[in-house]
């Protein structure tokens, strides 16, 4: 399969906004320091290992967790990083690049201790994503967002968000796209470390008992089953998850399509899958979707029916794109396609997202 360069944008010459208290608060240094918020989760851990793998650009890395995490150490390019506590205060004062990954309350709680003297936070929850002076980016649709951020935060989307833009925007290109239809098929990493270790779990409690004992992270047992709830319910019977792919891909793509979602909790470990439906202003054939989507940044095509060669989380999970295949017009809709994608939510829909948000801020000389 073709690999693609992570970032072929035409740059253009774009305005540098700062934190408003960096220029009176933060002393310019030559070193590249980023750090990690929630080191010891599971996009925490992926940080560290999308960092090593890329070999991102930095002097020094600082790594913060809760209570339960402090005094941890962790391997970084051979060399052992204890985890700090994360407490208010001058921590990040020399700080530029700040992932934070340690849930909405945290983020919120000590956003202003991150970006208090300049530092750039690159948040991986849903604090901030819809706040109007917040950018929401995906580096493939529209990372010069990520050059006006009034409060130093940049949100990271949400993962079957992230990966199904990825995937639109080629196809916006052609045709813009008016209306939206999704089903996603969400592994149970979606959730966390815990979450995978409980399906695992019950998994074993099956071969060893013949029934599940353990049930705490999904709201049903989730070994040899399908759960149609991830996240909340809302007042309109849509689920917070589902709303989320509504609202942010308008965000994102500066679009006013409308997207509809229904969002699966699976028993696959790793990697998420989706279907999805577009409906497209002008009709767009297979091969020109196919040829789109082949070419574009952080899209591999894997489409050949007749060798049964689909993507699948199995042979997705570990990877950085979104693998797409079984590209097909829509039956229901001249001016349909559908077609079906698979990433792993962890590296692209979560921790790779964030580092190529940041190689792109490097890139253009956009951090303090």
């Amino acid at each position: 399969m073709k690999r693609k360069l992570a970032f072929p944008f035409a740059f253009r010459s774009v305005f540098v906004t700062l934190h408003p208290k960096s220029k009176e608060t933060h002393k310019k240094s030559n070193k590249m320091k980023v750090a990690i918020v929630g080191a010891s989760g599971a996009v925490g851990q992926e940080f560290l290992r999308i960092l090593a793998e890329r070999n991102f650009p930095m002097d020094e890395l600082l790594l913060f967790g809760s209570e339960r995490s402090a005094g941890r150490k962790y391997n970084f390019k051979g060399k052992d990083i204890e985890v700090k506590l994360l407490k208010h205060g001058d921590d990040f004062k020399d700080v530029d690049i700040v992932f934070t990954s340690a849930g909405a309350g945290t983020s919120k709680e000590f956003a202003e201790d991150i970006t208090r003297y300049g530092a750039v936070m690159i948040d991986n929850s849903s604090a901030f994503r819809m706040d109007d002076d917040v950018p929401l980016v995906v580096p493939e649709c529209n990372a010069e967002d990520a050059l006006k951020r009034p409060r130093g935060i940049i949100a990271n989307p949400n993962c079957t968000t992230i990966m199904m833009v990825v995937v639109l925007q080629p196809l916006e290109n052609i045709s813009h796209i008016k209306r939206i239809h999704v089903s996603s098929y969400q592994s149970a990493s979606g959730a966390g470390a815990a979450a995978m270790a409980e399906l695992e779990q019950q998994y074993k409690e099956i071969v060893e008992t013949g029934e599940v004992k353990t049930v705490k992270k999904f709201p049903h047992q989730l070994a040899y089953n399908v759960i149609p709830q991830i996240d909340v319910f809302q007042p309109n019977g849509y689920t917070k998850e589902e709303m989320k792919m509504y609202n942010e891909t308008r965000k994102i793509m500066h679009t006013d399509a409308r997207c509809s979602a229904m969002c699966v909790r699976v028993s696959s470990l790793r990697s998420h899958s989706e279907s999805v439906w577009i409906e497209t202003e002008k009709p767009i054939s297979v091969e020109e979707a196919q040829k789109a989507i082949a070419a574009a940044p952080g899209c591999t095509l894997v489409d050949d029916p007749s060798t049964l060669t689909y993507p699948m989380p199995k042979d997705t999970a570990g990877k950085d794109d979104v693998f797409v295949g079984r590209v097909r017009k829509d039956l229901a809709d001249d001016n349909g396609l559908t077609f079906w994608l698979s990433g792993d939510q962890i590296r692209k829909g979560a921790a790779l997202n964030a580092v190529q948000i940041a190689e792109y801020l490097i890139k253009v000389g956009n951090v303090k």
